[in-house]
């Protein structure tokens, strides 16, 4: 994947869920390309990840932070703001991930919240967390990750939150641009990842429960287009691509990155 040196030179950028999968890919990208990064995660390998980027050259530091609670956004982005001299430019909120995989009649009250939680208020609280040293500095890019699969077997309470992240999108770009702040998404498709090495949630207990997460990956292949799962590079390719200043007149948009799903 083709790097575009110095693109994000003298930027200070965020990105959560930083510790493995899209986020460290983005990371590393933002990194390779010139910017100071703060990766957050709640996993304590965050911190193995910004030491590489140090290793490597760059300007890096990791925060470990549970982004589902508001006091954790506030703290992290507080973190991530005094750590970069004060100042971001661009925050990637990239946290958030299927639980569990079943028809919606077969998930629990417990479930359904657990989902929500996850693959919503970490955005919600860190673009609140956030909007003020934007809103004071007028200027900043904010990029949403959410998904295609809010249209999508399996997975409602999931679709339900990832609808939420491109309401944010919308509602929230429209408050932001007088400040000369843009906000944007992705709607990533399936996507191939090495092992996770801190799982989002259990494994899949029996056959049935094989069989409907086995469903999910079909229709996920099914109404791409292209017929295959995405690549982490090309995820981040879109995701850093918004972030820039190339996408300096694109707000309040969310881009499907899903070989043709539109979600």
């Amino acid at each position: 994947m083709t790097h575009f040196p110095g693109r994000f030179a003298g930027k200070k950028a965020v990105v959560t869920g930083a510790a493995q999968g899209i986020g460290e890919c983005v990371a590393r990208r933002l990194a390779a390309e010139g910017a100071e990064v703060a990766l957050v995660d709640r996993a304590e390998l965050v911190h193995e990840v910004a030491a590489e980027l140090v290793k490597d050259g760059a300007t890096a530091y990791g925060i470990t932070a549970d982004l589902e609670q508001y006091d954790g956004a506030e703290q992290a982005v507080t973190e991530a703001h005094q750590a970069l001299g004060g100042r971001i430019d661009v925050l990637v909120n990239n946290v958030g991930g299927t639980i569990w995989a079943r028809p919606y009649e077969h998930y629990t009250p417990e479930q359904i919240r657990a989902e929500v939680q996850r693959s919503l208020f970490p955005t919600l609280w860190t673009c609140h967390a956030v909007l003020p040293h934007l809103i004071a500095q007028r200027s900043g890019t904010i990029v949403n990750v959410s998904s295609v699969a809010t249209r999508g077997v399996n997975r409602v309470p999931y679709a339900a939150a990832k609808g939420g992240v491109n309401g944010i999108t919308s509602a929230l770009a429209l408050e932001a641009a007088p400040y000369g702040i843009r906000v944007v998404a992705t709607a990533p498709g399936g996507t191939d990842a090495p092992p996770r090495r801190v799982a989002r949630g259990p494994a899949a207990a029996d056959e049935q429960e094989r069989v409907w997460y086995q469903q999910i990956v079909d229709q996920t292949v099914e109404s791409s287009l292209l017929k295959r799962y995405g690549k982490l590079e090309e995820q981040a390719a879109a995701i850093c691509f918004l972030a820039s200043d190339e996408a300096s007149y694109i707000t309040g948009s969310v881009l499907p990155v899903a070989g043709g799903d539109q979600g």
